[in-house]
């Protein structure tokens, strides 16, 4: 496929047109191919990456050559939500976390988005220099949450999920997968406007 041929395949699938998600500090702009965020689990137990990028100094090196490679948001995670995962205690998500978030924030301008479903851990992230919040719950799981996202006005991307990682798989229930799934997504980002909060939504 020759240049315009390409630019062609690109207008049709993609208006020209420009949106843009404005961040906490940052504004991430939107135009006609995707933007892709790139996962750096520091856990060890990702269905993915687990195990892969204990030590900050391997995560951040991964991290950057995501960078490289063209990722436009960095999502950081210092506990699995694989099923049947088993939860991590706040203390050891944020040792996971912050070294990795601090260093990056210092080595690239490249948007941080900080994976937790725990208010302290999005806040320290936050302070560390993480310019979104990636919750799987919605925002619904720590009562915090929806307050730490409106006073640091960082970016939200709200997640669903039937049950939680101990039990999401065991017997899904929905009377129309698609009509509930969106159904919960339109109510959380009612939520997330009425609270003044800038949210992309994602299954």
């Amino acid at each position: 496929m020759n240049d315009q041929s390409s630019d062609q395949l690109l207008s049709s699938r993609y208006p020209s047109r420009s949106l843009h998600w404005q961040l906490r500090t940052q504004r991430l702009e939107f135009h006609r191919t995707p933007a892709l965020m790139a996962i750096v689990n520091v856990t060890p137990d990702s269905f993915s990456d687990g195990g892969n990028f204990l030590e900050p100094s391997q995560a951040v090196d991964h991290a950057l050559q995501l960078v490289e490679q063209g990722a436009a948001i960095l999502d950081i995670g210092g506990e699995s939500t694989r099923p049947y995962s088993e939860p991590v205690t706040e203390a050891e998500e944020l040792r996971r976390v912050i070294p990795v978030i601090e260093q990056l924030a210092q080595q690239t301008r490249v948007p941080i988005s900080i994976d937790t479903s725990k208010a302290k851990v999005a806040a320290e992230a936050i302070a560390a220099g993480a310019e979104i919040i990636n919750d799987v719950t919605g925002l619904e799981a720590d009562d915090y949450m929806m307050q730490v996202a409106a006073e640091t006005k960082a970016g939200i991307c709200a997640m669903h999920m039937q049950g939680n990682p101990q039990t999401m798989q065991d017997n899904p229930a929905y009377q129309n997968v698609v009509q509930d799934i969106y159904g919960y997504l339109e109510a959380r980002l009612k939520a997330l406007l009425a609270a003044e909060l800038t949210a992309s939504v994602f299954v």
